[in-house]
């Protein structure tokens, strides 16, 4: 599972994190020798069956708060959106790859920098899921930066130890909502591969299944032929669809993706066969259904962060939004910041690009999917 997105979309993380503008101009060998860490993999011990019952294991929960997911960016009207108050749905968000350091293969949960980092990543990534009236985002040993950047078995082994952390949350999270709760699934980039794997192994072919109102794996690759079908969702063919899952990879034009395509090539999908040339899913956040084509007057709002990070304000009419090739094209490279990959890649910008469009599109699939029920 560890290389189908290859380095090139991983880098991001240093980019976005370490504010090093040359970084992006380092060879994959240069990278991996700076970030693969030497040291043997330490299995991670299993956390006791109620580990998640302590609300230190979580950013946001029940209890908790929101945190950083119930960030509002600048020039954002509720009334305006039409928003007339919490929406009756639980999200669980797994936050992508915030560890850098090549001392071990996972992170600890004490490490201060990486989970700073993570809080983050959540005020610009989970924000457009925070009207929920609850979300639960889980705290996990995720796998280091580097894991992404190598061959090695080691790799797999940080990557499945990390997904052993998110299952268990998310089985707590399952067991702790009333049976008729509806379930909103969202992550990005490494949170969105773990989040794939929970709904082949969770949520695919169980009753469960009935409750999702839309998982949004974002950034991280989906094969139409070879992984949707494991994964128990259809694709969200119309804005007005629920129980459907989204996904997309954001690029300016023009797209370069010569070291993406033999990555997703060369990798299994869910039914073991290699991903060849197949098609890969592009979901357009600005129609809501697979593929097309949408103006920049269609946005709603792009959230345009601050030089820090921390804030940023939020802008309508920005950005289009066309898939081609299984990339979700957005028009000339926009002035966002200095984190943007080499290729056009907007990897670090793929939900906060399309914030306003996808906080309304939570709002209208759970109404759709209320509508279905009753």
């Amino acid at each position: 599972m560890a290389r189908k997105f290859l380095y090139f979309v991983a880098f991001c993380v240093v980019l976005a994190v370490a504010g090093v503008v040359a970084l992006r101009y380092w060879s994959r060998e240069f990278a991996e020798i700076a970030y693969v860490p030497s040291a043997k993999f330490e299995p991670q011990r299993p956390f006791a069956g109620n580990a998640y019952d302590d609300p230190k294991m979580w950013f946001a929960r029940p209890g908790v708060g929101k945190g950083d997911a119930a960030y509002v960016p600048n020039g954002f009207d509720p009334d305006a959106a039409g928003e007339t108050g919490p929406l009756d749905v639980a999200v669980f968000f797994v936050h992508p790859t915030s560890y850098l350091e090549r001392a071990r293969w996972n992170a600890a949960l004490d490490d201060a920098e990486s989970q700073a980092r993570a809080r983050l990543f959540l005020r610009g990534m989970a924000s457009p899921f925070g009207r929920a009236r609850e979300v639960w985002i889980p705290r996990y040993r995720q796998a280091t930066f580097g894991a992404f950047l190598t061959d090695d078995p080691q790799a797999d082994k940080a990557i499945d130890a990390a997904y052993a952390d998110v299952a268990k949350a998310f089985d707590y999270f399952v067991e702790s909502l009333d049976q008729d709760t509806p379930i909103v699934l969202a992550g990005h980039s490494q949170g969105s591969l773990h989040l794939v794997r929970l709904l082949k192994d969770k949520v695919a072919g169980t009753p469960l299944a009935a409750r999702v109102v839309a998982a949004y794996p974002v950034g991280w690759p989906i094969s139409v032929e070879h992984d949707l079908p494991a994964l128990g969702l259809p694709a969200c063919a119309t804005a007005a669809q629920p129980g459907c899952l989204m996904s997309w990879s954001s690029f300016a034009e023009p797209a370069e993706v010569s070291e993406l395509a033999p990555a997703y090539s060369d990798s299994p999908g869910f039914d073991g066969q290699p991903r060849g040339d197949s098609e890969i899913l592009c979901s357009n956040p600005l129609t809501g259904g697979i593929g097309g084509s949408a103006p920049a007057i269609a946005n709603q709002g792009t959230l345009v962060p601050s030089a820090d990070l921390t804030g940023g304000e939020l802008t309508p009419g920005l950005i289009p939004a066309r898939c081609e090739d299984g990339l979700l094209l957005v028009g000339p490279p926009p002035e966002l910041g200095p984190y943007v990959l080499p290729g056009n890649n907007y990897h670090v910008y793929d939900i906060p690009l399309f914030w306003a469009n996808l906080r309304a599109d939570v709002a209208a699939r759970l109404a759709a999917w209320r509508a279905a029920r009753s």
